[in-house]
Parts: C-alpha cells; structure tokens; sequence
C-alpha cells in the first residue's frame, strides 16, 4: 500500500492551467501504475490518466486527450498532471491513486483529492 497526498488544486479561468501533484509514500513506488481520477457534484467518478511504474505506457480518458499531461518522477515519488485549455467542465474534485502492477487489483490506494475549478 502506498499513502497518496494531491496539492495543487484552485481556482482558475477558461483557457487557463494548472498543475497537480501527487505525494506518496511506502515501498516500491516504481511497481505502482499511478491514475488521476476526478468526481464532479452528482456525477460518477470518471478516468482522467494513468501512468505504469516505468513511465513508458501513459493513457488518457477522451475529454483530456491533448490538454492533460501526465508524469511521474520516480526518484522523488510524485506524479504529476498538466491541465491545460481548462475548460469549466473539467471543474471537479481530482483524485490520485495507485495500482499495484504485480498483482490482481484495480486501484486501491486514493488520496483524498483537491479541488478544481474552472470559470466561465
């Protein structure tokens, strides 16, 4: 199990970026493929991104392609999500979490989210 911190979250303007942070702490970080996941008022928890342990296979969920960018610095044990062209229905609360990649579970480490909103 790993312990997730998100920071970065505000208030911004359509059009406008945002950077998101994600701490973790415990073992062997590098073995967890790490997701963003964001909940709006009244709506299901949707996919943002995700990213493997090695960095190398990155997915995004339709509504980012191309906006959002997804990273993690293995050395520090952080990913990271780039949110461009903000736009007010991105506003949500984003969530980081974790998924072991040896073993048979989904995502079963979350933080406890930031919040983000997009003016009109």
């Amino acid at each position: 199990q790993v312990q997730l911190v998100e920071s970065g979250g505000g208030l911004v303007q359509t059009g406008g970026s945002l950077r998101l942070s994600c701490a973790a702490s415990g073992r062997a970080f590098s073995r967890y493929t790490m997701g963003w996941f964001r909940q709006a008022p009244g709506k299901e928890r949707d996919f943002v991104a995700r990213i493997s342990g090695s960095g190398a296979g990155i997915f995004y969920g339709d509504s980012v392609k191309g906006r959002f960018t997804i990273s993690r610095d293995n050395a520090k044990t952080m990913v990271y999500l780039q949110m461009n062209s903000l736009k007010p229905e991105d506003t949500a609360v984003y969530y980081c979490a974790a998924r072991y990649e040896l073993g048979t579970e989904g995502f079963t480490s979350w933080g406890q989210g930031t919040q983000v909103t997009v003016s009109s």
